[in-house]
């Protein structure tokens, strides 16, 4: 294992995180896998995998250096940053309060910007590393009653693509994952009725599992995507095209 690869996973200890946890693990990466509060899942997770849970908040930048730092003391180097830790909220745009919104871009945008910010030093004098974030559809596209999650995501999809052309020089490729509808816990308030016509919407009528985004972003991080920066995939069943 002294020839491993490491993966840090913002948001890792359930849903998509935990897929792509579990997805990395199985290759032979170490795996580091963030949370802010469900420290029990993410240290079962952790050690399921044999890696490490670091706690940090993403919206506090001290919070996130110090996830960094810890990480770097315990594997040494860091060569993909997954930035999944992400919320959302249905509402409409009139009810949002300021706190709604500040708290959306304050772990979906401001998360993304700390944590690359924290691993780029590294990564940059190594001259080597793959990012990548995670968006969303309504990213691409806009949802009803998601203004506030649809322009985070937004800014997401931005963000990934001025980096990948200013981090390219530096050997470090950066491309994002934006996913449709997926059976997470994220999801879990939508009734039977609006999960199977979102099942029907989707050209391949399906719903999307966290393991379908999870080899996505396996996928971006690899050697396969060698040619690949500032690029958005879209595991979505055709939902949005």
């Amino acid at each position: 294992m002294s020839g491993a690869k490491t993966v840090l996973i913002t948001g890792g200890s359930r849903g998509i995180g935990a897929a792509a946890a579990r997805r990395f693990a199985a290759a032979g990466y170490r795996v580091a896998v963030n949370y802010c509060r469900s420290e029990a899942q993410a240290r079962a997770l952790a050690e399921e995998l044999g890696g490490i849970a670091v706690q940090a908040d993403v919206s506090d930048p001290e919070q996130v250096r110090r996830m960094v730092d810890n990480v770097l003391d315990k594997f040494c180097q860091l060569d993909i940053l997954i930035c999944n830790a992400g919320v959302a909220q249905q509402k409409l745009f009139t009810d949002l309060t300021d706190g709604d919104w500040r708290r959306m871009f304050a772990v979906n945008v401001d998360g993304v910007f700390y944590t690359v910010r924290a691993v780029l030093p590294h990564m940059i004098h190594r001259k080597a590393g793959r990012i990548v974030t995670v968006s969303s559809m309504w990213g691409q596209v806009g949802g009803s009653c998601e203004a506030a999650y649809s322009a985070s995501k937004a800014a997401v999809i931005g963000l990934t693509k001025a980096l990948a052309k200013e981090l390219g020089p530096s050997g470090i490729a950066v491309n994002c994952v934006a996913p449709g509808f997926i059976d997470t816990g994220m999801n879990a308030a939508l009734t039977q009725e609006d999960r199977e016509a979102l099942r029907l919407e989707t050209p391949l009528e399906t719903i999307g599992t966290p393991e379908d985004v999870a080899e996505s972003l396996f996928f971006l991080a690899s050697d396969a995507a060698r040619f690949l920066t500032g690029q958005v995939i879209a595991p979505n069943g055709g939902l949005v095209i």
